[in-house]
């Protein structure tokens, strides 16, 4: 993959993880994110601060992918994989309690974030969602749905 287009995918991949829906246009590279949808509260605060962008890409629908932020089953496994790939067995142990307890999420960062493998943890997630990104526009399916 050349640098352009991984450029592109780990830009992508970073907008996914921060919880935006991201449309890339495959003309132009055009690269559009909007909040994803579950999260908006106020509907017309969003209309006024995403009305250009939802307004191009429903003009040129055609030409975008629609790439989703994760759902929770989603970052849940990719938590699931990395636990499972760690070679420290008592750290590997500790995270896979959290897995199958209350506050999974709240956990798992809790632990990470003072731990040895945080670095570890930000580059293995960053990956695994790269790899989505490229499988989706891999499959180069734009959308024909409203954002």
């Amino acid at each position: 993959m050349d640098n352009l287009r991984q450029n592109i995918v780990t830009h992508i991949a970073q907008e996914l993880d921060c919880g935006f829906d991201c449309f890339f246009n495959f003309k132009t590279y055009e690269t559009i994110r909007i909040p994803n949808l579950s999260h908006i509260i106020d509907d017309d605060d969003f209309r006024e601060a995403f009305g250009a962008d939802l307004r191009k890409i429903e003009k040129h629908k055609a030409d975008f992918i629609k790439i989703e932020a994760l759902e929770s089953f989603e970052s849940f496994k990719i938590m699931e994989l990395f636990v499972e790939q760690l070679a420290d067995n008592k750290f590997k142990e500790e995270l896979e309690n959290v897995l199958v307890n209350k506050k999974p999420f709240q956990n798992f960062k809790h632990l990470i974030d003072n731990s040895d493998f945080r670095q570890v943890w930000f580059d293995f997630k960053l990956n695994e969602i790269e790899r989505k990104v490229k499988n989706e526009l891999t499959q180069g399916k734009p959308t024909h749905n409203k954002a």
